[in-house]
């Protein structure tokens, strides 16, 4: 995707005077004080709601995702641009009994919202805003907004960010309450662990919807909210309109110092090994290195915080195997520290790093970074930018406490490289994690992995329906051999540490794919459940906002 592409990071609010919660002439209800957004300028009204129905030609569009295999058939979507108009939509769609879904983005990666059973989804896409609320002293975010809205935004008018994912188009709505994460984040946390306060449209026992406002301030009463949105996904307690964002060990009023300031420069690197230089005794020590240099340098308080790698383990018929890092250039000694690293992962191995010249995921191929290059932050962040809009997709996920078992090097391997199964589009990542995400205690968040070294993400692309059956096996073969020992699943314990909420796979709930006694909410949530199922109650006690793994109500 190019620049142009993209959503420019200054809409409604550019016309707008002053920071602060709502846009112009949104009525609401809220437990806590919301300020007043100043009026727009003479002649600009505020657009929508606006109501798209099947014979719309908008309506194709608007029931789907990134995920080409989902598609609804709602009786409507409707798209709001205030908290206002979500109250009025929600509140409309529960008085007349209809099942609701909730989008931002799209990403969703199973039918969670494009789902036969929903009759109404609630769009947020066209709520984009990215402002600092003087009123709060902290960064609104509206659910809409993408992470390349909010990159752009943060950094080049305020020269901060937020450690969020490298895919742009993915927006703040789910990204953020699921515990996002991403190339900054082994140097600053998760999105959640800088998350001031959540604004979410709910609906009480009598049927009546309100938006509430919650915040982590200890005397706050609806704290449980906002805990339940540091990690507890969407579409889970009602509808996120925004967030507000501010790191939680900062003072003064100073916008430039409420959130982390990214490296002005990094060190970009992308090298492939080409699997004709690969067997399985160089795989597995390029998993081995991997997995021991990522045991050995990621606490908190390790000088390669600053690094973040990613490992593209491709099947074996896209020809080449991706490694692609970012390095903090503004670290004493980054060269040094990058190439010690390299060394080390390809200790052995003995395949030749070359050009990266294939698609891996979501990344388009990157061969002008063979050799490491120095670049601004932005600049490097917009070249990893990518996403996968047109494609039918499968994804599984897993947290590790260490590195890869030699039973799970060795199905990775075996499925990987079958010749009896050929698709350039499949593969396992491999991600840098720890760091300063481990800094923070399990409760803390509604995240609860706060002690692994490595998160993987297992996927499959392909373009037509009648190849669904082929590809799904694959990937679900793959997953389940490589947890053989528990189930077919990453059972937390001394290797493996559940599953990732942003990564939706409902295999975990079928008995079929999950022979463990751990359920999907035990490999999301661990020992946080209870506590999200309470908040369930006490702030979805109708259960209204629901999907496949939604929080069950106790």
């Amino acid at each position: 995707m190019t620049q142009t592409a993209r959503t420019p990071f200054m809409g409604r609010r550019s016309l707008l005077t002053g920071g602060a919660a709502l846009t112009a002439g949104a009525a609401l209800t809220a437990t806590s004080a919301v300020p007043a957004q100043a009026a727009p300028p003479q002649g600009i009204t505020t657009p929508g709601p606006v109501t798209v129905t099947p014979d719309d030609p908008r309506y194709a569009d608007l029931t789907r995702g990134i995920n080409q295999r989902w598609a609804g058939r709602p009786e409507y979507i409707r798209l709001v641009t205030t908290t206002g108009q979500v109250v009025s939509a929600v509140q409309e769609a529960v008085r007349a009994g209809k099942r609701i879904a909730v989008r931002s983005g799209g990403h969703c990666y199973e039918d969670f919202v494009f789902n036969k059973d929903v009759q109404v989804v609630i769009d947020m896409s066209a709520m984009t805003e990215v402002y600092f609320d003087q009123a709060r002293g902290a960064f609104a975010v509206e659910a809409g907004a993408s992470n390349l809205n909010v990159y752009e935004a943060l950094y080049k008018l305020w020269g901060v960010a937020l450690p969020a994912g490298s895919c742009y188009s993915v927006s703040a709505g789910g990204h953020i309450s699921g515990g996002g994460y991403g190339l900054l984040s082994r140097r600053h946390g998760l999105t959640v662990d800088h998350l001031y306060g959540v604004e979410v449209v709910v609906v009480d026992k009598d049927g009546t919807a309100r938006a509430v406002v919650a915040t982590r301030e200890k005397n706050d009463p609806n704290r449980e909210l906002w805990w339940a949105h540091t990690g507890g996904g969407g579409g889970n307690f009602g509808v996120i309109t925004r967030y507000w964002l501010r790191s939680p060990d900062v003072s003064g009023t100073d916008p430039s110092r409420l959130l982390p300031r990214p490296p002005s420069e990094v060190l970009l690197h992308a090298s492939a090994l080409h699997w004709d230089d690969l067997d399985e005794e160089s795989f597995t020590r390029l998993l081995r290195n991997w997995g021991s240099w990522h045991e050995r340098n990621s606490a908190p308080d390790s000088p390669y915080t600053s690094l973040f790698g990613l490992l593209k383990l491709t099947h074996r018929s896209a020809g080449q195997v991706g490694l692609i890092t970012q390095m903090d250039a503004t670290v004493p000694g980054a060269r040094a520290l990058l190439d010690r690293y390299l060394t080390e992962v390809l200790e052995g191995v003995g395949a030749k790093g070359r050009a990266m010249t294939r698609r891996m995921g979501e990344h388009a191929p990157l061969p002008q970074f063979s050799a490491p290059r120095r670049l601004p932050w932005f600049l490097a962040t917009d070249s990893l930018s990518g996403a996968n809009p047109t494609l039918r997709g499968k994804y599984k996920s897993a947290y590790m406490r260490k590195g890869f078992t030699d039973a799970q090097i060795k199905a990775l391997y075996k499925h990987l490289s079958r010749t009896d199964y050929s698709n350039p589009d499949a593969l396992v990542q491999v991600d840098s994690y720890g760091g300063r995400i481990n800094a923070v205690a399990s409760d803390a968040t509604a995240v609860p992995q706060r002690d692994s070294v490595l998160k993987l993400q297992y996927m499959a692309f392909w373009t037509d329906e009648a190849d669904d059956a082929r590809h799904l096996a694959w990937v679900r073969d793959l997953y389940r051999d490589v947890y053989a020992d528990t189930g077919g699943v990453p059972v937390p314990g001394e290797v493996n540490d559940g599953c990732y909420v942003n990564y939706p796979d409902t295999d975990l709930g079928d008995p079929a794919w999950n022979t463990s006694k751990t359920s999907w909410a035990e490999l999301y949530y661990k020992g946080n459940y209870p506590r999200l199922q309470r908040a369930k109650a006490a702030w979805d006690p109708r259960n209204v906002f629901r999907h496949a793994q939604s929080v069950r109500l106790p």
